[in-house]
């Protein structure tokens, strides 16, 4: 069957080739006139169309359309990116794979027995994370911008970007897997730093800059040691990891120090030394052994559980890891919040989730099922290059305006950036408060699962909610 995805891309491919093709017969039309031009056309038509239809099928391009509906454009794709080089291959951005989400979710709004709320009714939107910490964070929206890595991903242009637009949404940037990058320190309000397992995990620099510490050993589309080849990371954020320009650098699997399970509660007691009372958050790829996860989390007490669900990003994995490792975001938020009320910590460990959040229905039904916050990277990230596309199409894809790696980097406007990315999370916002006075209540705090319906069997059994039916 053809996906979505596939459908839409060959639209797009297309789309495109019925472009140029025109491009060419206007010129053609120019030169010999408009009845030749249509005589042209008809005949190349009738030429092509009777290749097709009297090609034997091995030598018929209709050939590759059948592979595609077999596998997908991405899939061949991919295959020919493995031919090429006989190499590790590195797709950004996560999976492609139609995953169950929250489209089975409906909301009940208010009408009768509850009455929906006024317009000018305020919606407290505020959101405290690491309660029992010393130094909560302490943030004006749910909705975080999550890690993207300075160097290993992002440029610095869009790190500034990203940073100034969480600043005058009152919300937070994440550093992600990068190296400490103070230009983006200078441009946020708050801030959290990411302890990766790289050698340039665990600096002195960004924990002391941080208003939370994030430790990473996994998320939704990376897990494990990655390679970082001498020629990918160049210029400064090359000297800001202190990494050779001329050496392969292989991460730790694991966050140096941790041998076993057991050495977590040490490693998080003398972090908090270290951070000055400040929240200190674990970030993990929900898998199947989650509650099993957890359960080592709750003994090194961290204040912070970052959940990544299988349908996030990253700069770059392999398609294994994006598309065969985790579960779906849906199905690691409800696990994780039965597993934190089961031990009694609910109140005491803050909930945050990511992965394929990229509307504000599905951020308000997640915390309606329990998480306190949503971290978002591709939302933030598109919306970075929003009135800037023509600067690259249609010889190169969007992204090129942000990584690190690019060209073309330098032609990032921080400024119409930045407001791209605030004027995102401020409608997100206001829609989602919108849909706060439609259910009857003023505050995400008054949110549960019994605002929710579920369209199927599945769903209700899964997230606890009652059938539509």
């Amino acid at each position: 069957m053809l996906l979505k995805e596939d459908a839409l891309l060959i639209v797009v491919l297309s789309v495109v080739g019925t472009m140029i093709a025109a491009g060419i017969l206007f010129n053609v039309a120019y030169f010999v006139g408009r009845r030749s031009f249509r005589t042209t056309v008809q005949r190349i038509f009738g030429l092509v169309l009777e290749r097709l239809l009297r090609d034997k099928y091995h030598e018929n391009l209709m050939e590759l359309w059948s592979a595609v509906r077999r596998t997908s454009l991405q899939t061949i794709l991919e295959i020919s990116l493995r031919a090429e080089e006989g190499k590790l291959i590195q797709r950004p951005l996560g999976s492609a794979k139609p995953l169950p989400h929250y489209d089975t979710l409906m909301f009940v709004p208010g009408q009768m027995a509850r009455l929906p709320k006024e317009a000018h009714f305020p919606v407290d939107m505020k959101v405290t994370l690491g309660a029992k910490a010393e130094k909560p964070l302490q943030i004006d929206i749910p909705l975080m911008i999550g890690g993207m890595g300075y160097g290993i991903g992002l440029s610095e242009e869009a790190k500034k970007a990203l940073a100034r637009a969480a600043k005058q949404m009152g919300t937070v940037t994440n550093s992600g897997e990068g190296p400490f990058l103070q230009e983006e320190r200078d441009e946020a309000g708050k801030f959290v730093w990411q302890i990766s397992r790289s050698p340039w995990g665990h600096s002195p620099q960004g924990i002391a800059a941080a208003d939370m510490i994030e430790v990473q050993m996994g998320q939704g589309a990376r897990m494990g040691p990655y390679t970082i080849e001498p020629y990918a990371v160049k210029g400064k954020a090359q000297k800001l990891m202190g990494i050779s320009p001329v050496e392969t650098v292989v991460t730790p699997a694991v966050i140096p120090g941790i041998q076993t399970p057991w050495d977590w509660p040490k490693y998080v007691s003398d972090l908090r030394e270290e951070a000055a009372g400040k929240p200190i958050a674990i970030k993990l790829m929900a898998t199947g052994a989650l509650e099993r996860d957890l359960a080592v989390c709750l003994e090194a007490d961290f204040d912070v559980i970052v959940l990544g669900g299988a349908q996030g990003g990253a700069s770059g994995a392999s398609p294994l890891i994006c598309d065969d490792l985790g579960i779906p975001s849906l199905l690691a938020l409800v696990r994780a919040e039965r597993f934190l009320r089961e031990q009694g910590a609910r109140k005491e460990v803050s909930l945050v989730v990511g992965g394929g959040y990229s509307t504000p229905g599905e951020c308000l039904k997640a915390i309606a099922l329990g998480a306190d916050a949503i971290c978002m990277g591709t939302v933030p990230l598109f919306a970075l290059i929003h009135n800037q596309i023509h600067k690259v199409l249609p010889w190169e894809p969007l992204t090129q305006l942000v990584w690190y790696d690019s060209p073309y980097k330098h032609r990032l406007d921080i400024p119409l950036a930045s407001k791209s990315v605030a004027n995102v999370l401020k409608s997100m916002v206001m829609e989602m408060e919108e849909g706060v006075r439609a259910l009857g209540k003023t505050s995400l705090s008054e949110l549960g699962p019994n605002d929710l319906v579920a369209l199927d069997e599945w769903t209700a059994k899964i997230t606890g909610v009652k059938c539509a039916w």
